[in-house]
């Protein structure tokens, strides 16, 4: 039996899957901004996705950037969505 490594095996530290995860409850937070308060949630999404763009490094770093996009684009779509329809910002 051999215990070289393989060589395609990629190895991450726990900053980097925190990372993922952070910008996965981002998106997830962003999507139900648009339509449920967006003033209390979008906010903290945006912080969430600032903080996953942090962590991330070469393996999440594409996902970090758009869940910070996305959590952006939540915001002004769900105030938007908000005032037009009369329901409450906040």
């Amino acid at each position: 039996m051999s215990t070289t490594p393989i060589e395609g095996e990629r190895r991450s530290s726990g900053a980097e899957t925190a990372a993922g995860f952070l910008a996965a409850i981002s998106i997830t937070a962003s999507a139900i901004a648009i339509f449920y308060r967006p003033v209390r949630l979008a906010p903290f999404a945006i912080l969430i996705a600032l903080i996953a763009v942090a962590f991330a490094h070469e393996r999440h770093r594409r996902l970090a950037a758009s869940a910070l996009f996305i959590a952006s684009a939540a915001w002004l779509v769900g105030m938007a969505f908000a005032v037009l329809t009369s329901n409450p910002i906040y």
